[in-house]
């Protein structure tokens, strides 16, 4: 689960690390408001205005209506609002979108934190993430703050800093002043950056997220260090233990077909397709999609119903499918294993029934328990419903469909 940058910051700054401080509005009225509060706390005199989707890239993202970036700076008080104003309600579209872009509904109004000081202020780049190969955290950063990481890392890997950490064992000191060694900090600054990698880890576990990145983080010409900005992905499996972060969920954001899918408990991914897969098991469902391919066809999504897989489920897999216009066959891929594969078959005739006006034909691989009595209940039905055993099978049907 992605939370918003605003969202973010409060949870780091929850864990003692330094933020620049910000308040988040709805409207322009409320972005004035924000930025006279915000002066009053801080002092700041210029406010920085940053649209907040779930998208890396606003800085340099266009808002389609108006041709305002994403984050603008405001040097007067005077102009939080209009400036403001040329953002929120508009279409936000980055490098990380799609050219559809998201629209953007809030803004957050920061304080200026690139002061004049005894040194230039300067931007590194650091996230906390999982490393599934070593089953190990990992520290990743780089004294190239404010770019984006995938170009460093192809263009200079050697700028590119890694200290794996045993989550048995956790972070230990050394390891965070390595890391601020290797970024060329000393002194006051370093120690600061020791601080702040601390608190940072004790965010990401504490939290159960799988990512945290912060781009960039700033050495404020006064040697604090602090995240600019903040991108934190939350382990959805997790959210059990973690209702507070649960609630800072937002719907708006989420693709509509997902949303529906998982208040029906089931697994469902869009992708650009037009062959739709229901599938009962995740192994089974990549299988089912390089299948799609081979057969000519682009997987239109990844919809796993799990292993306890009934009428409604089914069901209820079928409307979410069929609301992408880009589906022209659908395809169902059940092993019988828990679930018997008659029941199945039962399933996808009521669920036709009940939906009625299918205009896609639907290809229907059944293997496993009782798959031949299934196979009968699909073609003794009358519907617009194919049967087929053996993969090849099912692959030719999908190919001949489209």
């Amino acid at each position: 689960m992605n939370i918003h940058e605003y969202q973010a910051k409060e949870v780091l700054k929850g864990y003692g690390v330094r933020i620049q401080e910000g308040i988040v509005a709805s409207t322009p009225e409320e972005a004035h408001e924000a930025a006279v509060k915000l002066n009053a706390q801080t002092g700041t005199s210029w406010f920085v205005i940053k649209a907040q989707i779930h998208a890396g890239g606003r800085g340099k993202g266009e808002i389609k209506e108006t041709g305002s970036r994403g984050v603008v700076l405001a040097k007067k008080l005077e102009d939080v609002k209009e400036k403001s104003a040329a953002i929120l309600g508009g279409t936000l579209v980055t490098i990380q979108t799609t050219a559809e872009g998201k629209k953007v509904n809030k803004v957050l109004i920061a304080e200026d934190v690139y002061y004049p000081g005894a040194s230039e202020p300067k931007e590194y780049y650091m996230s906390i993430l999982l490393d599934r190969a070593t089953g190990s955290n990992v520290i990743m950063a780089s004294t190239e703050g404010g770019m984006d990481i995938e170009e460093v890392a192809e263009n200079h890997p050697e700028k590119i800093i890694k200290e794996w950490i045993d989550p048995k064992i956790g972070l230990q000191g050394f390891q965070a002043r390595k890391v601020a060694f290797k970024l060329g900090l000393s002194g006051t600054a370093h120690k600061e950056m020791v601080k702040f990698i601390g608190a940072l880890y004790a965010a990401y576990i504490g939290t159960d997220s799988s990512q945290f990145e912060i781009n960039p983080v700033l050495k404020t010409s006064d040697d604090k260090i602090l995240a600019v900005d903040a991108k934190v992905n939350v382990d959805d499996n997790a959210l059990y233990r973690q209702p507070k972060l649960a609630e800072l969920r937002d719907l708006a954001e989420e693709d509509p077909l997902e949303v529906e899918a998982g208040e029906s408990g089931l697994n469902y991914v869009k992708l650009d397709g037009n062959v739709g897969c229901m599938v009962n098991g995740a192994g089974l469902a990549m299988a089912t999609m390089d299948m799609v391919k081979l057969s000519g066809g682009e997987p239109a999504n990844f919809l796993d119903v799990g292993g306890g897989a009934n009428a409604t489920s089914v069901e209820a897999g079928f409307r979410i499918i069929l609301k992408d216009p880009n589906v022209k066959a659908i395809l169902i891929n059940v092993f019988g294993g828990i679930v018997r594969c008659d029941r199945i078959a039962n399933g996808v005739v009521e669920a036709y029934k009940s939906i009625g006006d299918i205009r896609v034909p639907i290809i229907v691989r059944l293997q496993g328990t009782n798959a031949a009595e299934g196979a009968k209940i699909i073609d003794d039905s009358g519907l617009k419903v194919f049967s087929a055993i053996t993969l090849k099978e099912a692959a030719e049907r999908v190919k001949a469909a489209l």
